[in-house]
């Protein structure tokens, strides 16, 4: 067991890290910059690893890269990245603001390998974190037993790797090689043979379980494939430009200092700019695909509206799940070897943020503006959440829209706590 002594931890080398890690390498603090580590439980960095289809791409414009909206004149943009792999033309004449995402995945491996100070240790994940308590029950910084048995101690903890996958009560007690959340569909789908008949059915109405339905014409070719919506139907994101400058990084000061009340009606109101809709490209390429079906054949694919799974249970080695009409009441069951969960991620904080919180005494979670948790006054260790505060921050805490003003925030609250004079970053 190795033991090491580091500034800052930052758990997760996703996209929300690596802009601060951008942002720090770019302060000046070279101190800072040295003393920072990123952990990577992969063998590399991918963003979205397994939903990487070679057709998929972002919804967010390439501008809202990691650096872009903080420093626009940044070595690390992503038209720098373009320029560097000799593809800025190409690109530009593609007249589009929405990359593939392997190519922004690989903007980000990019990133990471060019960051000169910030280290980033790869294969490396986090089992438990424990504060490190002075005698005067403060807390001064953070123990992180990674799962090889190695300890990192750190002043100043970051947790920056995404909520965890959400199961639907009602499908959790099927057994794990008939469940693929989309979080494993790539992964998982390369472990079944290409010809094998399979009888998949989708659960979700959103962009990632329409993402599978779609993938998995491809990727398992004789299969039959059936997606359950709860709703009437797949609808479109919210794409109004009035409705999209909520997504503006100034809109998180109005929403932050907004009655948690009303923060909580406007959270509802903005499902469809991002939970609960498909990019209209996409929507409209799955409905022309489903039309061909229908004249051409063989027709495979089916999308049932007004659809809830209200039971499931393995019978004489089958799927077999009981599927209520919304709209008549009745219950019939569904028959199928394998069910993909487009059914997101759980709203709470992730387990390692609860049970962390746990051992701090500490029933609620809440977070400053600058994305760091209350502990106290005398707190010198401090703990910054990234992409899990919508509660407080807004709708676009979990996207990728607010990463260059956001690794800006922490980065000025860290300056300014090292510096002794504490901050409410805006």
């Amino acid at each position: 067991m190795a033991v090491r002594e580091v500034g800052v931890l930052a758990i997760g080398a996703g996209p929300a890290n690596l802009a601060l890690a951008v942002a720090i390498e770019e302060s000046g603090s070279a101190e800072l910059a040295d003393g920072t580590l990123l952990l990577e439980q992969g063998p590399d960095i991918k963003w979205q690893r397994d939903l990487l289809m070679p057709w998929a791409r972002s919804q967010v414009s390439f501008l809202k890269d990691l650096v872009t909206l903080r420093n626009p004149s940044s070595r690390f943009t992503f038209l720098n990245f373009l320029h560097e792999q000799g593809r800025l033309d190409e690109f530009v004449n593609l007249g589009t603001f929405h990359p593939f995402r392997w190519e922004f995945s690989d903007y980000l491996q990019w990133v990471a390998t060019s960051l000169e100070r910030v280290e980033i240790r790869y294969g490396a994940r986090a089992a438990q974190v424990d504060p490190v308590v002075d005698a005067d029950g403060s807390v001064s910084g953070w123990r992180v037993l990674l799962t090889d048995g190695d300890e990192i101690h750190c002043r100043d903890l970051v947790v920056g790797g995404g909520r965890d996958p959400r199961v639907p009560e009602v499908l959790s007690s099927l057994p794990d090689d008939r469940l693929i959340h989309s979080a494993q569909y790539r992964t998982r789908i390369a472990r079944i043979p290409k010809d094998e008949p399979v009888r998949a059915v989708v659960v979700g109405g959103a962009q990632s379980a329409a993402e599978m339905f779609y993938a998995l014409h491809e990727n398992l070719p004789q299969s039959r494939v059936t997606m359950l919506v709860r709703s009437i139907g797949l609808q479109n994101y919210q794409t109004s430009k009035f409705v999209n400058e909520l997504f503006f990084p100034s809109f998180v000061d109005e929403f932050y200092d907004g009655p948690a009340e009303v923060r909580a009606q406007l959270l509802d109101e903005m499902r469809f700019t991002n939970y609960a809709g498909l990019a209209p490209p996409f929507l409209d390429e799955l409905y022309t695909m489903l039309y061909r079906q229908k004249a051409l054949g063989p027709q495979r694919s089916e999308v049932r509206a007004l659809t809830e799974v209200v039971g499931a249970r393995i019978e004489d080695g089958e799927v077999v799940l009981e599927l209520r009409d919304r709209m008549t009441g009745k219950t019939e069951p569904l028959r199928c070897d394998l069910v993909l969960l487009g059914t997101g991620y759980d709203p709470r904080k992730p387990a390692l943020v609860r049970e962390l919180a746990a051992r701090l005494g500490i029933d609620e979670v809440t977070v400053s503006r600058a994305h760091r948790v209350e502990l106290g006054d005398s707190a010198r260790g401090a703990v910054y959440l990234q992409g899990v505060n919508e509660e407080t921050h807004g709708i676009a805490d979990s996207l990728i829209s607010v990463l260059a003003h956001r690794s800006r925030d922490i980065l000025t609250d860290l300056l300014a706590r090292h510096a002794g004079t504490g901050s409410r970053s805006v």
